[in-house]
C-alpha cells in the first residue's frame, strides 16, 4: 500500500489550511485576486509563473478548469521524479488515479455537468472551463467568481490530502497580512 488511509487531526487541519488558503487568494477580498492555477500553486508554496497558462482554461477557456488541471501539476512537483529522464513514480501513478477519483466525486462542477449524458453513452466528466462557467452568463459575474472560488479550495483540500497520504512534506504558509482563523 503506497498510501495511507486515514489522517490525523494536525493533517487534517493542514488540509483545511490549503483549502482556506486558495479559497482566499482566489476569491480576493482580504487579498488581491489570484486565477485559480496560481491560487493552488501559492497555496503550495510553488513558484506561480507557469500556473498563469492555466488561468481561465488555458487562457482562451477552451481549455480544462485551471484548477483541475493546477492539482494534477502540483501533485507531480511533490511526486514526481525529479529526473527529467525518469519513470513515472509509482507514487505519482497512484496519486493521479485518487485525485482523478477524488475531483470527480467531491468537486461540484455546477449546472453544466448535471446535464444527463446521452443514452448508452459512457460519463466523460466535462472540465472545460467555457462549458463550466456558461450557465453564469458573463464571466466576470460574482456568480461565476464564487463558483469558481470554491472549485480551487476544493482541489486545495483534495491535493493535500494525496499529498499528506503519500507522505509528501509541505508547509502551508500563511497569507502575509491575512489573520488566522478563530479555532
Amino acid at each position: 500500500m503506497l498510501f495511507k488511509t486515514a489522517l490525523n487531526e494536525v493533517e487534517r487541519r493542514k488540509v483545511e489550511a490549503a483549502r482556506r488558503k486558495a479559497f482566499l487568494l482566489y476569491e480576493g477580498k482580504v487579498t488581491p485576486h489570484r486565477s485559480c492555477g496560481i491560487a493552488l500553486a501559492e497555496t503550495f508554496n510553488l513558484p506561480t509563473r507557469p500556473y498563469q497558462s492555466l488561468r481561465r482554461g488555458g487562457i482562451t477557456g477552451e481549455g480544462e478548469c485551471g484548477a483541475i488541471k493546477a492539482g494534477e501539476l502540483i501533485l507531480g512537483e511533490y511526486l514526481g521524479d525529479p529526473d527529467p529522464t525518469g519513470s513515472t513514480t509509482p507514487l505519482l501513478k497512484e496519486a493521479a488515479r485518487l485525485y482523478r477519483e477524488e475531483w470527480i466525486r467531491r468537486v461540484d462542477r455546477g449546472p453544466a455537468a448535471r446535464s444527463s449524458p446521452r443514452a448508452g453513452q459512457p460519463v466523460q466528466p466535462d472540465i472545460i472551463c467555457n462549458h463550466l462557467t456558461a450557465p453564469f452568463g458573463e464571466f466576470t459575474s460574482p456568480e461565476r467568481q464564487s463558483f469558481c472560488t470554491n472549485i480551487a479550495a476544493q482541489v486545495a483540500e483534495i491535493v493535500a490530502e494525496i499529498l499528506l497520504k503519500a507522505g509528501a512534506e509541505f508547509e502551508i504558509l500563511e497569507i502575509p497580512g491575512v489573520p488566522r482563523p478563530k479555532k
